[in-house]
């Protein structure tokens, strides 16, 4: 661990191939960052240069000199080969899309979330890469959401992970003792995901677990939350919106080739690179609850906060989860193939969060767990019905989730981050608070309900959830 702590400087990042130093080479990469420096603990220091580089390489616009573009690749999340190479490399559906990461993700700054420009569009790319088009039945069109916080939603979903699959061991070995069925039931964080039943043979029963996937891991990134890690998140990014293959997944070890798309740029984004974008995107500072100006604000916003509740918006967008550890694991304990993992190094680095400035200012319970404010649940809902179906309005399932199934979004951060809706298509809080249906529709039917003066307050309310820049 101290050789690492020791190596991992500013200048220690710039170790591996130095492919331009030239000040005119029109390129994001001019040093690969080095991954066998990172292992244990990293200090303060360390932390802050391998953000630093993962920064430039969040906001960099990666161009030919990079490898950006994919002629002889896809989009999908497998590495897959295209028969011959599209006409153009830049295409609205399923990318490429951007020469930058920060092209989607700036508002109110760097890391936010788009407007409705920026709009990507997800299809898996295996079998229909040459047909994908802006038509709906071809590819489903999402809006840009913001990473502040990020670091802080992965380990919560880790750690709910560990309590669902100790609860699914515990239920097992016990129906083993008894020698009969054992149901038991799936909560984490006060988040109730079903129930699970264990028959002494190790069969499981599956059938009422709610809201996660089967194998109970919570994938708390994309819309419909299939995405596990940060860095499952980034792997398929640079991928899908710019052509960046990384080598974890693209690579010589792979798929044997150093240049797996073609374009000519073998090596594209080193496993060190990638560490430095998830350490960057885990670090940033999660929204806050901001105290308006002017006395009239503040005190409807103070009623809208009771009104949240009142109308039942808490049951799924919890005011805050807690959390044991702020120390951020990279690679994590649930990344699968396809991206770096623990078992394929020595020890992988940790990220303490608490080293950052705004980990002082988080709020913590009587146990000393971190009280995680994002306003969420990490939990999958119906979110529409036949009667309210705006929000149910994709024609193409995602990695088996419903098409009217979508991860809660978490409320942190709505007051910065208008348009709404999981396309960007709803301009203001009201409006998408009408669209809810589903397991949503009681909320929203006592929202339609309520006074003027209640519906107005909520929106005071929720305009105080800010990302501060």
């Amino acid at each position: 661990m101290k050789r690492a702590l020791l190596a991992l400087t500013a200048a220690a990042l710039a170790v591996g191939s130095t492919l331009a130093a030239e000040p005119w080479h029109e390129g994001v990469i001019s040093r690969h960052v080095d991954q066998d420096a990172l292992s244990g603990t990293l200090d303060k220091a360390a932390l802050k240069a391998l953000r630093k580089r993962g920064e430039e390489l969040f906001v960099g616009h990666f161009t030919p000199a990079d490898g950006v573009g994919r002629p002889f690749a896809t989009q999908a999340i497998v590495p897959t080969k295209r028969k011959r190479p599209p006409e153009n490399a830049f295409f609205r559906s399923a990318g490429l899309d951007a020469n930058a990461c920060a092209g989607c993700h700036n508002l109110p700054a760097t890391g936010g979330a788009g407007d409705f420009v920026t709009n990507v569009f997800v299809s898996e790319g295996f079998e229909s890469a040459d047909f994908d088009s802006l038509d709906p039945q071809f590819s489903n069109e999402r809006g840009s959401n913001h990473l502040f916080g990020a670091g802080l939603i992965e380990l919560l979903a880790r750690e709910m992970t560990a309590d669902l699959q100790r609860i699914r061991r515990e239920a097992l070995a016990e129906a083993r003792r008894v020698g009969s069925a054992v149901t038991a039931k799936l909560e984490s964080k006060g988040v109730d995901f079903g129930t699970i039943t264990a028959e002494p043979d190790g069969m499981l029963d599956l059938s009422a677990v709610a809201g996660v996937d089967h194998d109970l891991v919570i994938r708390p990134f994309s819309q419909k939350g299939v995405m596990t890690s940060l860095r499952q998140f980034t792997v398929n990014a640079l991928n899908h919106h710019h052509g960046m293959q990384a080598t974890e997944r693209f690579g010589l070890r792979w798929t044997g080739e150093r240049d797996h798309d073609g374009d000519g740029v073998e090596d594209e984004m080193s496993e060190g690179d990638v560490s430095a974008l998830v350490a960057w995107q885990a670090g940033l500072k999660p929204p806050v609850e901001r105290t308006p100006e002017g006395a009239g604000w503040q005190a409807a916003a103070r009623r809208g906060s009771a009104v949240f509740d009142t109308l039942g918006c808490n049951e799924c967008h919890r005011r805050s989860l807690p959390l044991r550890s702020l120390s951020f694991a990279d690679p994590g304990p649930l990344d699968m193939a396809g991206t770096l993992r623990e078992g394929e190094l020595a020890e992988p680095a940790f990220y303490d969060l608490a080293l950052l400035d705004w980990s002082r200012n988080l709020p913590r319970n009587e146990n000393g767990e971190v009280l995680v404010p994002l306003f969420g649940d990490l939990k999958r809902h119906t979110i529409a019905d036949q009667e309210v179906a705006a929000l149910g309005n994709e024609l193409l399932a995602q990695r088996f989730v419903e098409r009217n199934v979508f991860m809660t979004a978490e409320l942190w951060g709505a007051g910065s981050t208008a348009p709404y809706g999981h396309r960007n298509d709803l301009p203001t809080l009201d409006e998408v608070m009408r669209a809810h249906g589903g397991e949503g529709r009681p909320s929203r039917d006592r929202y339609m309900e309520a006074a003027e003066d209640d519906r107005s307050a909520l929106i005071a309310f929720l305009r105080t959830l800010v990302i501060e820049p």
